[in-house]
């Protein structure tokens, strides 16, 4: 997130209340993943927190740079796999969970690349314009950003769940505001808005609570 720790620390503070929040309203374990999603990003600005204490010189530069590998683990490595998960878990009839798949291919095969552009390449972290930029030969390459949007953003807008589509339009826009405005800090910004955004998954679930859960044996 922009600015320091302190920001970091606090937002994370916010959105695990809406994480906790989201996470009682869940009504079927098909829920959980997507439900999960903003308490999964309060553990992540959580992490940067120790980034920015690294980078300010508070803690060592070694534990800089292992939260930072920590942070681009879930925000490269995971995300790309576990959102279209979630959005696949979480959609009712069977058809529609088939129109999910090949997101859902996609993003665990680019889970695998990135984790092993992570694990073969060394990430460099330094501070830019009041971000945080996360360097990674393998994974900083323009397919891989191409990839990483259609995985994360693409199965939102396939859903039939309405606010889902609300969920990914939010976050594509995020997207493109922050690659043209901060692309060298997009691993880090992108990630913090689309953490504020998963407000919106606070809102569905709390506003759906009496139509779920869907019948999925059934369906």
């Amino acid at each position: 997130m922009c600015f320091s720790a302190t920001a970091n620390f606090v937002g994370s503070g916010v959105l695990g209340a809406v994480g906790v929040a989201t996470l009682t309203k869940v009504k079927h374990r098909r829920e959980l993943l997507f439900a999960s999603l903003p308490t999964l990003f309060a553990i992540h600005q959580f992490t940067e927190g120790f980034v920015w204490l690294g980078l300010d010189g508070i803690l060592s530069k070694q534990a800089a740079h292992n939260m930072g590998a920590a942070f681009v683990l879930y925000a490269q490595g995971l995300l790309p796999f576990l959102m279209p998960l979630g959005v696949m878990l979480f959609e009712r009839t069977r058809a529609r969970r088939r129109t999910m798949l090949p997101f859902v291919i996609l993003g665990g095969l680019l889970m695998l690349y990135m984790l092993w552009g992570l694990a073969a390449y060394p990430l460099q972290v330094w501070v830019q314009g009041n971000s945080i930029v996360y360097v990674n030969q393998a994974t900083n390459m323009t397919w891989v950003a191409v990839l990483y949007i259609i995985a994360t953003c693409g199965p939102l807008f396939f859903s039939k769940v309405p606010m889902m589509v609300v969920f990914g339009g939010a976050n594509l826009g995020i997207l493109l505001v922050v690659m043209a405005v901060k692309r060298y800090a997009f691993t880090s910004l992108w990630c913090a808005y689309a953490a504020v955004a998963s407000v919106i998954i606070l809102a569905y679930f709390w506003r759906s609570s009496a139509s779920r859960p869907f019948e999925y044996l059934n369906a």
